[in-house]
């Protein structure tokens, strides 16, 4: 290798980023000394010739630069530093291949330049400042800091001249336990970082001089710290528990399940696999014929679908490194529903954040310590908070997973005991919903002659230690250089490849070759094999391994926590099978070893590593008994300590609206706009519920609700309950409420019965401290007894048990936390009931059922009590017997269609959730509540019950199912409609007299500031400002209608056979299914078509009417939305010929939608610059929306008038669709090409305001496209290009919002005509 390529690219980063980052410098310097920042890419390729062809220079210029501003692309760099100025170079640790080098390698690869090993970029920032101002050294550090991310970047003091790092890894030692005994552990676990306990040391010593009789090996030692960790073995919950001396007679474990007693029995998998799961339905499935090939889907009848659920945190690696420690957390957690059974399906996610005092700057919350410390080798909590939700919501939109619910909390306070609890070590929640094949269900247990593969991504050296890291007991305490070492890196792309290499296996149905599948995860190799082979043994081969540094130790082979790989068994003669569909899907699949039946699990060195004096000695040869099998259990001992605690003590004349100027900021209580609009909430196309709701799409919604398939009703429903901060008062009522306030949120769905409902319970607790442990089994002991009198269980969970951060010379322990995740299958996806009030007629009905016991109005832990610095004394808590009635109370309503709006009490209080329900229906109120108690406890208790909204018309027959059902319950009063928007008022009065009178809409802005200023943090300031002004003057869009959806188009000639469609997809598209069910819907006959299997001339496009390309993100858009897609179709002959073969034919059409639509848009399908000299030469592309982030959205489009033929009778149609995407600004390279457009009616699709006006304005204009333009089209009509996503709104129960009278009537959305159009005009033109 003589050196690396280097191109540079300017800008660096988009205006708004910039912006953002300027102010961060001058914050961090403290002076307004600086004057300019310019920045540029600086592109590094690695190639095994240093010389490009003229051609192969050509091409690579056109994947790397920016349509239409190819000049800006150079070979030298366009950044000059003089005396004025600093110039710092940022780029990432070099390690390991970045995820965009891994993909953008691919699409070299996909075009034939195969010479191409690797590239990655760097930031380059040309910092000018003031003459004479320039900053010290010091200074210079602080900005630094605010260009990266220490734990996975660094800066290059001068250009790159080579990747390598020239690694020497450490040999494979033995650690002489025979000869020094116990020191010799020691010794290993302090220069191994292995976190051993002095249970462990003397538990290890003993095993092996006694047991084994030899010495272990550090590969050996190292494998147990990761795969017996306290964060691997859960020590803990299974340990004997002594309390003041007295030993507790079951475990926490035992306790849990033993749950499973008084609920229904409809689990499937319990406690016993990467997920539980309980009985689903029978559905109707679309499955593909071949999955080695391009195939047929069919609709197969009877597919029993189990439901599936798991959840775990990554909390330890979000703390140090926010972005990628939540991306590996949701692709762990991802992996572990993949990996159920024989493999699964994965639908959805839940995502939760729970960090400390966020101090956003210029923002100051006065119940905020300005004095408090934070320790340098965490992330602070508003960074967390930020930049872990950007990497979990990056993570699930590239993969293709929606986030359909989820929870996030800032807390830092000081008890009445003068102890500081806060979040400075936080948590991020992952969970998981998905499906299973009835014929699944079980893993086969290893035969001998079994074959071991590992699916996925090559091995990095990344994520050395995790398990060992997570598990110590104060974080801080651990060298930073090892936290650093367990950072792990995401790559979604390849996890998507790996998922469609286990989708297609499970859906061969009898003929699934995995026997049976793990995930990887913490303790890396060493631990999902050892698991995947117990009890029988195995041999690995450490030279079978896919690796993606050749210079990896056997070590960091056999202990790397890389990510997105798993584990499976196979027979001998299914292995072509797997291999041939991991080519299809270009997702490694390496036969890695064999189950041997010795019981030992056994790895062979690499071949280069073996030397001649090693006699043969393995790096890992361990009976599976001696480390996996009944290890004796720990003794944990744990001392009861009393707690103080203070009445809560607020101002006497503390008027309502003042409490709410507080309230309503607090983030747990505070709108969550900030989370829900950068994630994915439509993917699939499975999503019946997500979380915003009402006209204003509101993030409000109680619960989380997926169809099983694209053609049925039935599905499943998920919520989650978490009450932490009443914990630290008493942690039995917390653990109670927890669970309460899951049961409250999923009752808003139409399940199948109470009975079962079952619960993933995630602790996260500093439970090893004094005083914690306790706490942590009081709260479970009454979990336990709560969950058996309410009849639901415990199914499956995690613990997370070293919840503490050293700050200083102090430790602060994070507020004990029990995360309840409730699932359960939902009879009637279409029944959910949401919280924004429809004021059926111009006025609802609103009643209040309590839960929580009679006349209590308790303070403690709530958020009015935290805004005010304290947490009180009295706790909330509930009566299981009065929940259990109200939830069977309100699913009978539901099922009977009898409620129009529902919400519960949580953080907030009563009058929280009154104003939400208000915010959200862009409505007032009217109340009276019939109470005689003070204001302050009946408006800002947080008990449990919840609101309901009716019809007037329904009142009494909605009190006399309550009475029959002994249900106490409240009228309130009434939601009113009237003139909406700034006129609606809210009007309270407490027994007759009042005490709030506001507008609606000041209230709404209260509540929705504190999201707007986190904003701020990650999106365009003026597209917040926008939004902020919009949201003031917000009315309800006014949809309309030429056309019945549920009438379908008559068909002059209908087809003898139906005509076909590919549904095209590269690496990363993931709209694929969703695509393929609309055009099945409307009568085509479907293919599975990859560009893989173009490329590779296994199909040809000539007996095909149609293709989709559909969305996702192809390559993971590293170079830019569908750059390496249109590559492969632009640069490969074969793929090249055939598409342009496809669109001459003026008897096709194509459809690409959102990356398809930006991949027909480079390809100049639509809009080509007819000047150009190319036939069809781009013409516009989609550059980044104006917000500069993720935009998911239900926006509303109008359809004008066009020749399209999927738009054939639609013109004037008013109606929300689903928007997810980056990248979708339409930049014309010409302005007259944009003229043409829309004055030959060839943008047939507009953004428009709640006016139906087509608009510029943000976010009814989700990415700034002129003139709202979301959709172009070819002269002839045949060729159409949207950047929305109309195949995931055909159904009415697809829609988030539509007006009432709509939504009672409708099964279809408008979009489904547009599948049937062209199911239409293919017959017509047959």
């Amino acid at each position: 290798m003589t050196g690396l390529i280097q191109f540079y690219r300017k800008p660096g980063l988009c205006p708004s980023q910039i912006e953002f980052l300027k102010s961060k410098i001058e914050t961090a310097v403290q002076q307004s000394s600086l004057e300019s920042v310019v920045t540029e890419l600086c592109f590094y390729i690695e190639a095994e010739s240093k010389d490009l062809s003229e051609q192969e220079e050509s091409v690579l210029k056109w994947v790397l630069s920016v349509p239409f501003e190819e000049s800006c692309l150079t070979k030298d760099t366009g950044l000059n530093k003089d005396a004025s100025s600093l110039l710092i170079e940022v780029g990432p640790r070099l390690n390991f291949s970045t995820a965009l080098s891994t993909n953008s390698v691919a699409i070299c690869q996909s075009f034939g330049f195969t010479d191409i090993k690797r590239i990655e970029y760097s930031i380059r920032y040309l910092l000018t400042f003031k003459a004479g101002c320039l900053p010290s050294a010091e200074e210079e550090e602080e900005v630094l800091n605010c260009l990266h991310d220490p734990m996975t970047q660094c800066r290059y003091t001068e250009p790159l001249q080579t990747f390598d790092l020239h690694t020497n890894p450490d040999p494979v030692f033995e650690v002489d336990v025979l000869g020094k005994g116990r020191k010799a552990l020691e010794k290993a676990n302090e220069t191994l970082g292995l976190a051993f306990d002095p249970w462990d040391l003397d538990y290890y010593t003993q095993l092996f001089l006694e047991k084994v009789q030899r010495n272990p090996t550090s590969v050996e030692c190292f494998d147990l710290a990761q795969s017996n960790s306290e964060h691997s073995r859960h020590w803990f919950f299974k340990g004997r528990l002594m309390v003041d001396g007295k030993e507790w007679p079951e475990s926490l474990f035992s306790m849990i399940m033993n749950t499973q007693s008084s609920s229904n029995d409809n689990n499937i998998i319990k406690f016993n696999d990467n997920s539980s799961a309980i009985r689903g339905y029978e559905v109707k499935s679309l499955l593909p014929d071949s999955v080695v090939g391009p195939g047929k889907f069919s609709v197969s009848e009877n597919q029993t679908r189990h439901v599936i659920f798991t959840a775990e945190t990554h909390n330890f690696p979000t703390g140090v490194a926010p972005f990628p420690g939540a991306t590996t957390g949701t692709g762990g957690r991802i992996r572990d529903v993949q990996s159920t059974g024989r493999g699964a399906h994965v639908i959805a996610g839940t995502a939760g954040y729970s960090v400390g005092n966020l101090h956003i700057p210029g923002y100051p919350l006065e119940w905020e310590d300005k004095e408090e410390k934070y320790p340098p080798n965490f992330a602070p909590p508003l960074d967390v908070l930020i930049e872990a939700s950007n990497g979990a919501s990056d993570y699930g939109n590239k993969f293709g997973e929606p986030v359909i619910t989820g929870f996030a909390r800032s807390c830092g306070l000081v008890t009445a005991g003068g102890e500081r609890r806060e979040y400075v070590k936080p948590i991020m929640f992952s969970g998981g919903i998905g499906m299973l094949d009835g014929g699944h269900v079980t893993k086969d247990v290893p035969e001998k002659s079994m074959e071991i593969v590992k699916i996925g991504g090559p091995v990095y050296r990344i994520g050395l230690g995790g398990g060992a890291a997570s598990s110590v007991q104060v974080q801080g305490d651990n060298q930073a250089a090892r936290d650093f070492s367990a950072v792990q890196r995401g790559d979604a792309e390849m996890e998507q490849k790996m998922n469609r290499v286990i989708r297609a296996c499970a859906e061969l149905g009898e003929k699934n070759p995995i026997r049976s599948i793990h995930d990887q995860g913490a303790g890396g190799n060493g631990n999902v094999l050892k698991e995947i082979v117990e009890p029988a043994g195995g041999v690995i081969h450490a030279d079978r391994f896919q690796l993606g540094d050749p210079t990896i130790s056997v070590m960091e082979l056999w202990g790397a926590e890389y990510q997105e790989s798993n584990a499976a068994l196979v027979r001998h003669s299914d292995l072509p099978l797997v291999t041939a569909i991991g080519q299809r899907e270009r997702c490694p699949v390496s036969h890695v070893g064999t189950v041997t039946g010795t019981g030992r699990i056994q790895l062979e060195n690499f071949s280069r590593d073996v030397k001649g004096g090693d006699n043969g000695r393995k790096p890992v040869d361990l009976e599976l008994e001696h480390v996996l099998g009944s290890m004796p259990r720990k003794v944990f001992e744990m001392k009861k300590v009393k707690q103080e605690f203070s009445p809560l003590v607020y101002p006497e004349k503390l008027s309502v609206r003042d409490a709410l100027t507080k309230v309503l900021r607090l983030p747990s209580v505070a709108s969550k706009r900030y989370l829900t609009n950068k994630v994915d909430r439509s993917v699939t196309g499975l999503v019946a519920q997500q979380q915003c709701v009402g006209p204003l799409h509101t993030p409000l919604a109680d619960v989380g609700v997926v169809a099983l398939s694209h053609f049925d009703t039935v599905g499943a429903a998920t919520a989650i309950g978490e009450q932490p901060v009443k914990g630290l008062l008493d942690s039995a009522a917390g653990a109670r409420l927890s669970v309460a306030e899951a049961l409250t949120n999923l009752m808003f769905a139409l399940v199948s019965d109470i009975r079962d409902v079952k619960c993933s319970g995630n602790w996260m607790w500093p439970a090893k401290l004094e005083g914690e442990g306790v706490t942590l089994l009081e709260a479970c002991v009454a979990m336990c007894s709560f969950m058996e009198e309410v009849g639901v269980a415990v199914d499956g969970g995690k613990d997370s048990l070293s919840m503490a951060a050293r700050v200083g010379d102090k430790v602060v322990k994070a507020p004990g936390t029990l995360v309840i995740s409730a699932y359960v299958g939902c009879r009637d996806i279409t029944k959910t009931v949401t919280p924004d009030l429809k004021c059926p007629d111009g006025k609802g009905v609103l009643l209040y059922l309590p839960m929580g016991g009679e006349d209590h109005w308790r303070l403690g832990g709530s958020a009015f009590a935290q805004c005010h610095g304290q947490l009180g004394d009295e706790v909330p808590d509930v009566e299981a017997g009065r929940l259990v009635k109200g939830f069977n109370a309100v699913q009978a309503l539901i099922a009977d269609r009898l409620l129009t709006a529902g919400h519960d009490v949580s953080d907030g209080g009563l009058v929280t959730c009154l104003l939400e329900m208000a915010f959200a229906g862009n409505c007032g109120l009217e109340l009276d509540i019939p109470v005689k108690a003070p204001a302050m406890k009946v408006l800002f208790a947080e008990e449990i019950g919840v609101v309901l909204e009716l019809r007037e018309s329904d009142l009494t027959t909605v009190t006399s199912k309550l009475s029959e059902r002994q249900v106490p319950f409240l009228n309130l009063g009434k939601s009113v409609e009237g003139v909406k928007g700034k006129a609606a008022n809210i009007d309270i009065s407490l027994d007759g007299e009042s005490v709030l009178r506001s507008p609606m809409v000041e209230l709404r802005d209260l509540w929705e500031e504190t999201s707007f200023r986190l904003e701020c943090r990650q999106t365009n300031p003026h597209c917040v400002e926008s939004e902020q002004k919009s949201l003031s003057t917000g009315t309800t869009p006014c949809y309309g209608l030429e056309f019945n959806p549920d009438e379908i188009p008559a068909v002059l000639q209908p087809a003898a056979d139906a005509p076909k469609v590919a549904i095209i997809r590269e690496e990363g598209s993931n709209g694929d299914r969703e695509m393929a069910a609309a055009f099945t819907l409307a009568g085509f006959e479907t293919w599975d078509v990859n560009m893989e299997d173009l490329v590779s001339k296994k199909i040809s496009l000539t007996s095909f009417r149609g293709v989709a390309f559909v969305g996702g993100f192809s390559y993971a858009d590293v170079c830019g939305s569908a750059k390496g897609w249109a590559a492969t179709a632009k640069f490969n002959s074969v793929v090249s010929s055939e598409l342009q073969a496809f669109k001459s034919r003026p008897d096709t059409f194509s459809l690409g939608v959102c990356n398809g639509c930006q991949l027909m848009a480079l390809l100049g399908w639509v809009a080509p610059d007819h000047t150009a000299k190319e036939e069809c030469s781009q013409g516009v592309f989609l550059d980044h929306n104006t917000s500069g982030r993720f935009e998911s959205r239900f926006s509303t489009m109008r359809i004008q008038k066009s020749p399209s033929i999927m738009l054939d009778g639609m013109e004037g149609t008013v109606w929300g669709m689903w928007v997810s995407h980056g990248e979708g600004r339409m930049v014309f390279s010409k302005p007259e090409i944009r003229t043409e457009m829309e004055q030959s009616n060839l943008a047939p699709v507009q953004y428009v305001n709640d006016a139906g006006d087509p608009t510029e304005c943000y976010p009814a204009n989700p990415n700034g496209s002129p003139d709202g333009l979301a959709a172009l089209c070819s002269p002839d009509g045949r060729h159409l290009a949207v950047m929305p996503h109309p195949e995931r709104c055909v159904w009415a129960w697809q829609c988030p919002w539509m007006p009432p009278a709509y939504r009672e009537k409708l099964k279809f959305s408008p979009w489904m005509r547009m599948f049937q159009n062209a199911y239409k005009w293919c017959t017509q033109s047959a």
